[in-house]
């Protein structure tokens, strides 16, 4: 058995020892088995010196905890065994195996994928569908050197196990553990951030002109999904790419699924021999320059010539490529495909030509996979052991306790539904990446009067306003994170317009393990500066179908609630009629003396907590639920004032919302010149990383105990309040 050091870029060295078959590999390993004795100061996760460790303590900081790794004997299972896997430590050693060992490695990456599927509620079926990509990628390609940008952080698995994080995987979503996205604190071969999709051809463009400029030759290579071509930004970045012409290549990867079940039952494109011959001459550098020549000589023989030969090769071009390729051709994108995303052999011999190409500018590299492309053995494995997730692929509710928990989200489809038995001309419009399983209730009962447009976010609320315009009662279903993209149509198309357009903000607040990229941190600062907006959120869900049917009512203005992922707070779940609520008006829950706590939304429920632990201590609170963010219930804030001595604001959003609020009003009317004191609860000014949701709230200073230590503080009581913080 041979041994040998392999330099890899950035100062990586990799030691192994190994042969597969009768071929060294090329590079050598101080272990034979993988996991167990694995040094991952070697592997680059982050690289300490680098630029993108240096800027933020945050990214330093993470980089040290992704170092710090469990006992390999006590993380791995009981699994097949994977002997290319396990000498695979980072994309260099791709470089020397042959395509039957790389066919090998798939088979090996994908039951690893299988294994991790079988204990995480979240879907892998994306992932499970681009391993041969994946891997074609980091064979042809020279990461980090060439930068490869990834649009969903679903189909990111494999190039995390292939770029040194394989034994992290199982702590993926987990406090200190891996990120579900790229992300370029966790490491070198993640050139920039996943977040909610559609992203990677903007950037990638950035980094291809930034490229051009400084003179270098690497290559930027992105990876767009389905998903994410309902978005604009995609089509926006295509066209300047085409515009700029600057050398990069975009990768669709088609699992030719689409939100409209029509057009799925349609016949699929199919790949034969020929087809696949067409797009290997397609990609090939002769092919690219006589096309070119062509172009020149027909442009100098006249206009007319030049623009029959251009409709001749749209033709041509039409007839091999499948309905709609002729799409990116006119964005100015060289269009190459469909390829069987599962051929390796076609997978590198087009990427391989692609990336010889110089000065041809942006490509376009149409591959075909199939989500449920694995072993019939690891299907069968997978829907033995989550049942549930074949129902209800990609939806993870890592709040949710149990299958049998009930949610908000099932107590919104419940109001909704009643709602929607007085008011005939209610209609729903869902946006975002997923739909929660509850919402599929809504699809069904209302298939006319139901429309998901995915990740359409801007559309779905320019929709949902013309819906209105034409005399229907809208309400705009749309998780807090996403309906950041559609600000600008929120504040010209419905707000300055007075649309009444009622907004459903799901997913408010902190979101457990689907960590920053999905928590709702900033719904409640943006919508509530919006003057004609009334923004609401309910303490229980009782309140919740209180709001829903409060919504239906209003008719002359936009409106908004937001409600959190996961369980409700009772448990008989008895479903009472909404009843409207007065507009701009709160409650008093507790009466107490001195200390007044004042909760926004689902915060009111850990007031109570707080109110409680002070209980036993003696100390008397009064707690409140705002209910109303805008319209403020001033009379009940100048109570609270008048009565109190000190005034605490709680609320699970960022700065410069509902406390901004309550700080305009009584420092303009006067309150704090008085014997009064306020003090804001909110979330930090900071992202908030995976974990369970009460390691969430404790983090965030947000749970009963905090709230009780900081009474505990403003009494003077500090050895009490660090003792309840124990």
């Amino acid at each position: 058995m041979g041994s040998a050091v392999a330099q890899c870029p950035h100062g990586i060295t990799s030691h192994s020892t190994g042969n597969l078959g009768q071929k060294k590999l090329g590079y050598s390993s101080r272990c034979s088995k993988f996991p167990c004795q694995l040094d991952f100061a070697r592997f680059g996760l982050l690289h300490q010196g680098s630029s993108a460790a240096s800027s933020s303590d945050h990214s330093t900081e993470f980089g040290r905890r992704i170092n710090a790794v469990p006992d390999m004997d006590d993380m791995f299972w009981d699994k097949v065994p994977t002997p290319l896997l396990d000498m695979v430590e980072n994309p260099i050693h791709l470089k020397n195996l042959s395509v039957q060992e790389l066919k090998e490695l798939a088979s090996e990456i994908r039951s690893e994928l299988s294994c991790i599927m079988s204990e995480k509620p979240n879907s892998l079926k994306a992932s499970l569908a681009v391993v041969e990509l994946t891997i074609a990628i980091h064979h042809v390609f020279h990461a980090p050197v060439d930068k490869i940008l990834w649009d969903v952080g679903e189909q990111t698995y494999a190039h995390k196990i292939l770029t040194g994080r394989r034994a992290l995987m199982r702590m993926m979503r987990q406090k200190n553990g891996l990120s579900s996205f790229t992300s370029r604190f966790e490491s070198e071969y993640d050139s920039f951030g996943t977040g909610h999709g559609c992203n990677s051809v903007s950037a990638g463009l950035g980094m291809a002109i930034a490229r051009d400029i400084k003179g270098k030759r690497d290559r930027v290579v992105t990876v767009i999904s389905n998903a994410t071509t309902l978005a604009g930004q995609v089509y926006e970045a295509m066209s300047n790419a085409g515009y700029l012409d600057s050398n990069m290549i975009v990768i669709l990867n088609d699992s030719r699924r689409s939100l409209h079940p029509k057009i799925e039952q349609e016949p699929k494109t199919s790949i034969t021999a020929l087809s696949s011959t067409l797009i290997k001459i397609q990609s090939s550098k002769s092919f690219r320059k006589f096309r070119e020549a062509a172009k020149g000589i027909t442009k100098r023989i006249g206009r007319g010539m030049h623009e029959l030969a251009a409709k001749f090769d749209e033709y041509a071009r039409g007839m091999i490529g499948p309905q709609g390729s002729t799409l990116f051709e006119e964005l100015g994108l060289y269009y190459i495909g469909p390829v069987d995303g599962h051929n390796l052999e076609d997978l590198i011999c087009v990427l391989q030509q692609v990336s010889s190409l110089d000065s041809m500018g942006p490509v376009l590299i149409h591959v075909i996979t199939e989500d449920n492309h694995q072993d019939a053995e690891c299907n069968e494995k997978i829907e033995a052991d989550n049942p549930q997730e074949v129902l209800s692929a990609g939806y993870d509710d890592s709040v949710s306790s149990s299958v049998q928990t009930r949610t908000y989200s099932d107590c919104l489809v419940d109001s909704l539904l009643m709602e929607a038995e007085k008011h005939k001309d209610i209609v729903l419009v869902h946006a975002g990446m997923e739909m929660e399983p509850s919402f599929q209730v809504l699809q069904e009962t209302f298939a006319d009067r139901f429309f998901d447009v995915g990740m359409a976010e801007q559309h779905a609320v320019t929709f949902s306003a013309g819906l209105s315009r034409g005399g229907l009662r809208p309400f705009c279903i749309i998780p807090s994170t996403f309906l950041q993209r559609a600000y600008d149509q929120v504040v010209h198309d419905v707000d300055r317009q007075k649309i009444p357009v009622r907004f459903v903000i799901t997913s408010a607040g902190l979101v457990g393990n689907s960590g920053p990229v999905y928590c709702g941190a900033f719904d409640v600062t943006f919508m509530s500066c919006l003057p004609n907006m009334i923004v609401m959120a309910p303490s229980d869900e009782d309140e919740l179908v209180d709001m829903v049917a409060t919504a239906a009512q209003i008719d002359d203005r936009p409106v908004c609630f937001r409600y959190p992922r996961g369980a409700i707070v009772r448990t008989d779940h008895f479903m009472h009629p909404g009843i409207p609520l007065e507009i701009g008006k709160g409650r008093v829950l507790v009466e107490g003396k001195e200390v007044a706590l004042l909760g926004y939304g689902a915060m009111v429920q850990n007031c109570l907590k707080a109110q409680a632990l002070l209980s036993r201590l003696g100390i008397e609170v009064t707690v409140a639920d705002a209910r109303f963010c805008k319209p403020l219930d001033t009379e009940l804030l100048t109570l609270l004032c008048e009565n109190h001595k000190f005034l605490i604001t709680v609320e699970e959003g960022s700065i410069g919302g509902f406390a901004s609020h309550v700080a305009q009003f009584i420092a303009l009317n006067g309150h704090l010149d008085g014997t009064v004191k306020w003090r804001p609860i909110v979330l930090p000014d900071s992202y908030i990383e995976n974990g369970l949701p009460e390691e969430q709230l404790a983090r965030a200073g947000l749970s009963g105990h905090h709230i009780a230590a900081t009474v505990l503080r403003l009494l003077g009581r500090v050895r009490e309040a660090l003792l309840l913080m124990c």
